[in-house]
């Protein structure tokens, strides 16, 4: 019996491939099991082929595997899509009954299970249920109580009344006694549960969870794959903690109003992807002139263009580095988990308010679709604290003020960080424009009062780099010749890669990069090493540009740009391939 067991359901966009996974998903994290799930879904509302994956183990899960133990296949499409998975002894469940599905072949060494899932779900009140017939078979096969299954239903019926929530519990029984009366068949699975409580949220809703923790009061957003599960997830939420959000007419309204409402002292933010990104650059330059606090996320997906908006890529880091008219200062921090979603938003808010500076949240799809498990305390709100920075009030307003008692909010300090009020503060009333401004926030074109400025602006970056912990997180083996440098969602991938290379003997030390800008010194590490590799998600390696940039060393790459995630066992394998030709070099 394998470790994990990698379960999926495919079939057209439109068939509820989606909430049948989320079901299955939750009622397995239900039973104390550990969840990893991915998504493959076409860019369009109808149709094309879509499918949801599950990897469950009793042991914690970080990221996918070119293995297929259980396929619910609704088109024959689905059972070519996932071949290169399949493997002797998969379990294929499909309704041999549809039309469409009469005449497939299932592969030799493979079991085919043939359930009528129409008929059956009809049986128990109606041929929508069919997935959740497909979802019972899945069961018997796996040998996954069903009474788990339950609770799962429960939660995604239970405001459709009890009658549909009963009929589906029906349909799920149907599917797992065909399977257990019409084959006789030894199945390799057997689904171990626990007592452990897990909570199940993917990277979108995790920053979500962390705005609200953060205190964000205000949230404009425009709906944008694969971003609108942030705007989703805040929606009547963050109204129960005073907050509101709002969903703008397009990107450039969602920036202004999120800008006018850290202007007036709210902690705010907006998400978008890379084509608003686009759309907001010339009010980012705004927001960083104007020295305003603001969080906005991008979560990166295939461009360029419309490009391919349901696939993964990070191929945003140069325009989040360096988009935008003119030298703007800005912080660009970016996840490499779905938990750190939730703490690198919080933090994001704290460095924004802190340096009054705009601050990039960079996620891809790959972490914004990916449903995982964490234990409730990974999210422990005792934890989060809240730093609103340079803020003062009516007792130390005269400190700022000048000769004739005008507040000074550009007033250009040491360390590029100057007073900020919020508005009823009466001594603190003030005006800041976007062109060039003196200390009180007047239009200037005096060149030692623009030089006076753009340092000040700058001076915050240099402050923050001597005041913040910067460092990367370390896993593997820290004396290993082979080091590998990497940002975003390819974390998991790398951690769980590890255990494959351990049993080839390839070392490896692991460096994974939250913080792009300000970003951590690479140099020592990669002087240890003898061979330095940085794997991204995109064709032209941005990071590993940026890290030759920084070290001035070249750097071997390893990249994939087919909009699909990196997979554990693939990414080893990569490594090894890019490690060799140093090998056979030395002997």
């Amino acid at each position: 019996m394998p470790e994990d067991l990698n379960w999926a359901i495919g079939g057209e966009a439109g068939d509820g491939i989606d909430s049948t996974g989320k079901i299955f998903a939750q009622a397995l994290s239900r039973a104390g099991r550990h969840v990893f799930t991915s998504k493959d879904f076409a860019s369009r509302i109808r149709g094309g082929y879509t499918a949801y994956k599950v990897r469950t183990s009793v042991d914690r899960v970080e990221s996918v595997v070119d293995r297929l133990d259980i396929l619910i296949a609704l088109t024959e499409r689905t059972i070519d899509e996932n071949m290169d998975e399949l493997h002797e002894g998969s379990v294929i469940i499909y309704d041999g009954e549809r039309t469409s599905m009469q005449d497939v072949e299932i592969p030799d060494g493979m079991v085919g299970l043939n359930v009528p899932l129409k008929r059956l779900a009809e049986e128990a009140g109606g041929a929508i249920m069919a997935n959740i017939v497909a979802l019972g078979a899945a069961c018997e096969v796996s040998q996954f109580p069903i009474e788990n299954l339950d609770a799962s239903l429960e939660k995604r019926f239970s405001d459709k009344g009890t009658a549909i929530v009963e009929n589906n519990k029906k349909s799920a029984r149907l599917g797992q006694e065909y399977v257990q009366e019409n084959y006789d068949h030894e199945f390799d699975y057997d689904l171990e549960t626990t007592d452990n409580d897990y909570v199940l949220l993917n990277g979108d809703e995790a920053i979500g969870m962390g705005a609200i923790a953060a205190g964000c009061k205000f949230y404009s957003g425009y709906p944008i794959t694969p971003a609108t599960d942030v705007m989703e997830y805040l929606t009547g939420r963050i109204d129960q903690f005073g907050g509101k959000v709002v969903q703008a007419e397009d990107e450039l309204s969602a920036i202004n109003m999120a800008l006018g409402a850290a202007r007036a002292g709210a902690r705010s933010m907006t998400a978008t992807s890379g084509p608003g990104i686009d759309l907001m650059t010339e009010t980012f330059g705004l927001v960083a002139t104007t020295e305003t606090p603001l969080v906005i996320c991008d979560v990166m997906r295939s461009g360029p263009s419309t490009g391919m908006p349901t696939k993964q890529e990070q191929g945003d880091l140069n325009m989040l580095l360096y988009g935008g008219h003119g030298e703007i200062p800005r912080f660009v921090v970016g996840p490499t988990t779905v938990s750190e979603c939730f703490w690198k938003t919080v933090e994001a808010f704290n460095l924004a308010e802190k340096y009054q500076t705009p601050v990039f949240l960079v996620s891809d799809l790959a972490l914004a679709v990916t449903e995982q498990t964490f234990p409730p305390e990974a999210f422990d709100m005792d934890e989060v604290e809240i730093d609103r920075g340079k803020v003062v009030d009516e007792n130390d307003i005269d400190t700022w003020q000048d000769e004739q008692g005008r507040f000074q909010p550009h007033f250009a300090t040491a360390d590029g960080i100057s007073p900020r009020t919020f508005p009823g503060n009466t001594q603190g009333a003030h005006m800041t424009t976007g062109l060039e401004h003196d200390s009180l926030g007047r239009r200037t074109e005096d060149t030692d009062v623009r030089i006076e400025q753009v340092d000040k602006r700058e001076r915050k970056v240099q402050t923050a780099r001597e005041e913040e912990d910067w460092e990367p997180r370390e896993f593997g083996d820290s004396d290993a010749d082979t080091l590998v440098i990497s940002w975003g969602s390819n974390e998991g991938a790398l951690r769980e890669a590890l255990e494959f290379l351990e049993e080839d003997d390839v070392d490896v030390r692991i460096l994974s990069v939250p913080y792009l800008f300000p970003r951590p010194d690479l140099e020592a590490a990669i002087e240890d090493a003898e061979t330095t590799i940085v794997v991204e998600c995109n064709a032209t390696g941005q990071f590993a540009d940026v890290v030759e940039h920084d070290v001035l060393e070249r750097v071997e790459r390893i990249n994939k740009y087919n909009g699909i995630r990196f997979k554990a066992d693939e990414l080893a394998e990569d490594i090894k391939a890019t490690v060799s030709p140093q090998a056979e070099v030395e002997q």
